[in-house]
């Protein structure tokens, strides 16, 4: 097993402080300016404690902020008897928030790689998922971002990343069609150079058994 240190100057400065992070009475009044401004009234009795609840359903619906995904991909096990085949987990269930409309999407995200040095924890795949997912997004962008960090920090020979998610700004507004998917891919390495590889990583993904 090994760990990667990353030199002081790639830490990351958390959003919070680089952005000067509200206070939570902050917060808490900007929640009472939207249920004003939605019609009701916050000081009835069911919405007393409603800006409270926003407030700390949101310091876990975006704690994605405060993570750092590439620390969760330095710890690589090395003892793997000298495995280099492909390593796929599929079927991470995710929710994000469009950053357009702030409104859910939710859906699958399927990641596989090629490993050099060493594989890493298979939760890991799932919490850089979770670190980008929780937080406001793209579907296009969360793709990407899954790829470049599993690039960058386990410098696979290949790696490949697919999201599949219902955007309930489609759903809930706009043209109002639930139920319709969105399939977005990132090929890297490997992935992108042959086709045939694409081919085997969807085929798996669709078809695991076959």
């Amino acid at each position: 097993m090994c760990i990667r240190h990353r030199p002081e100057s790639a830490q990351r400065v958390p959003n919070e402080v680089a952005l000067g992070r509200p206070s939570r009475q902050e917060a808490e009044a900007a929640v009472r300016t939207l249920l004003r401004w939605a019609g009701d009234d916050p000081t009835r009795e069911g919405l007393i404690d409603t800006p409270a609840r926003v407030v700390k359903a949101y310091e876990q619906i975006f704690g994605g902020y405060r993570m750092d995904a590439d620390a969760l991909l330095e710890r690589v096990f090395e003892d793997v008897e000298g495995y280099s085949d492909a390593v796929l987990v599929r079927d991470i269930p995710f929710y994000s928030h469009c950053e357009h409309h702030m409104v859910p999407f939710m859906g699958l995200a399927h990641i596989a790689y090629y490993p050099t040095k060493g594989v890493v924890g298979l939760s890991k795949l799932a919490r850089v998922v979770d670190a980008f997912a929780r937080r406001l997004q793209t579907q296009e962008t969360m793709t990407a971002q899954i790829a470049d960090t599993i690039e960058s920090i386990l410098q696979p020979r290949g790696c490949a990343v697919m999201v599949e998610a219902e955007h309930l700004c489609m759903a809930m507004r706009g043209v109002q069609k639930a139920g319709v998917s969105t399939i977005t891919t990132q090929f890297r390495g490997v992935y992108k150079s042959d086709p045939n590889e694409q081919v085997r990583f969807l085929t798996f993904v669709r078809n695991p058994k076959g």
